[in-house]
Parts: structure tokens; C-alpha cells; sequence
């Protein structure tokens, strides 16, 4: 099965996505399985993983409720506190259920860069592996660097890097994403999606061949065995719409043989996520 690996739902209202800043505006109204369906079976594709948006466990109970009513949503990477000392029973109380496959929490906005690194982050990040559950990494290309600390920490444990740690693609810069990518893609427990790249470029403006040597990097250092596609839908349509987003990776993974597409294409979510049923 070919697999969005990376998007969102929510019910909007304005308190509980403050993130969505000035520009915004076209994410101010519900965004929902019945919405995106449609738009994976356009383009070839039959399921998705579902992201969390805001960092509730409210949201992660709604989002694996919605997983049971729509079996085109194969996970759900949910939200938990991971620095909560009851950490364990929140864990206990999601683990049960077969779509819940990973865990996020917005690092990119915490005021510290070195929040990761907190003694009670990572005893939290520890807890995961007993659960059989991956962990997405939201980042800026200033938090590589101690994302490799966490992830050297914990061999263990499956990791997930968003959105190619967004680099600065509207601006041409590649360094030191690039060298901080290679380095990050050298522990072999993570993964990276190539997805979010979109609204890292010049809005409705932008060229599929922007993207193409961030791409390259990427495939460079990850391999074809730990990449997979993803929208980040709806977020992505302040950009273009989705089958324009999701060309952008699978033109570029033409080059590739037909087995190594279709592992970007579905097979290592599937794996990674181990949401193969």
C-alpha cells in the first residue's frame, strides 16, 4: 500500500492552533478524513499516517477514534507528555489500540534548543521502545546537532525526522543543514520524510527543481530504505495543491527502480511505523 506518511485533522478553533501565524488564514476551518480521501485515492494512494497538531492527549484519543472509523488512516503518531512523571499510564492507555505507532512533540517551538536533552525528556524518549512505538522529531535545521545526542543515546529507539528538519529552501541555503543531515543520517534507528518542504519555498512560486538538491542530500544520506513521502496535508495547500505536493517526491524518485519507489512510496512507513495489517 502506497502511504501518506505524514498529515493532519483538526476541528479548528483559535485557542487550540494559535501555531497558525499571519498568512494563515486558508487552515481557519476544519480539516477531516472525508477531506483528504478523496485526494489520496487521486493520486494511487490508500492510506495515510495521521499526525498530531496540537499537543493534547484529548487530540491523540480523537485522532485514534477517527483511525477506527476510517481504515485508510494506517496510524496515528499521537501526543503524550513525555516529561510527565504519570507518563507510563498515558502510554498504557494508548498502547492497546493497533493504530497508535508513534509519538510527537513540537520541539521547534520550545525556547530552548537543547530541550531534547532534558534528563526528563529523555527519560520519557526511554519508555517508548517498551511500547513498540517510533518518535517524530520536529525540528529546525539549528536543532540537528542535538538531535543527534538524542538519538546517539537511545540505539533503541525508532526515530522519524519531519519534514527534512525544514531547511531555509526558499533562500538557496544548504549549509549547515546538509553536513548536520549527513551527520544525523549516519545513526542507523532514523528515518526521514521528505514531506513540509513546500512551505520551506516560495509559496505558489516555487520550482519542482528548488527542492532537488535537498532531495539529493537526503537520498544521499538516509538511502532509500529510510525515506518515506509525506504532504504534511493540509498545512501544505498554503503552498499548492496536494497532487502537486506529493509530485514533487515522486517525480523526483523516478530515477530510482521500481522497488526502491515503492519503498518511499509506502513500504517504509509501513515498516518503520510497523502498521502493516
Amino acid at each position: 500500500m502506497r502511504l501518506d506518511a505524514h498529515q493532519h485533522f483538526w476541528c479548528f478553533n483559535q485557542h487550540d492552533y494559535s501555531w497558525m501565524s499571519a498568512g494563515m488564514e486558508a487552515l481557519h476551518r476544519d480539516f477531516l478524513p472525508s477531506d483528504l480521501q478523496p485526494l489520496l485515492q487521486s493520486i494511487g494512494f490508500g492510506g495515510s499516517i495521521a499526525v498530531q497538531a496540537r499537543q493534547s492527549v484529548l487530540e491523540t484519543a480523537w485522532l485514534l477514534e477517527l483511525a477506527d472509523q476510517y481504515p485508510f488512516i494506517r496510524g496515528v503518531v499521537g501526543w503524550v507528555d513525555l516529561c510527565n512523571p504519570q507518563l507510563r499510564q498515558q502510554l498504557e492507555q494508548f498502547a492497546p489500540h493497533r493504530r497508535f505507532c508513534g509519538v510527537r512533540h513540537v520541539i521547534h517551538d520550545e525556547p530552548d534548543d537543547q530541550f531534547m536533552l532534558r534528563e526528563d525528556f529523555g527519560h520519557g524518549i526511554g519508555l517508548l521502545a517498551e511500547f513498540n512505538l517510533a518518535y517524530d522529531l520536529l525540528l529546525f535545521p539549528r536543532h540537528l546537532r542535538p538531535a543527534c545526542d538524542l538519538v546517539a543515546r537511545y540505539p533503541r529507539q525508532r526515530f522519524v525526522l519531519d519534514h527534512v528538519a525544514k531547511p531555509r529552501i526558499k533562500d538557496g541555503v544548504m549549509e549547515p543543514w546538509a553536513r548536520d543531515i549527513r551527520r544525523l543520517a549516519a545513526f542507523p534507528n532514523i528515518s526521514c520524510k521528505a514531506s513540509g518542504m513546500v512551505t520551506e519555498a516560495q509559496w505558489h512560486a516555487w520550482k519542482p527543481a528548488d527542492f532537488s538538491p535537498y532531495l539529493d542530500i537526503v537520498f544521499e544520506a538516509f538511502g532509500t530504505d529510510r525515506v518515506m513521502i509525506g504532504s504534511d496535508w493540509p498545512v501544505c495547500t498554503l503552498s499548492a495543491p496536494y497532487e502537486q505536493v506529493m509530485s514533487v517526491v515522486t517525480d523526483y524518485i523516478r530515477r530510482l527502480t521500481i522497488d526502491e519507489q515503492e519503498k518511499v512510496l509506502g513500504k517504509n512507513a509501513s515498516e518503520y511505523y510497523r502498521v502493516h495489517d
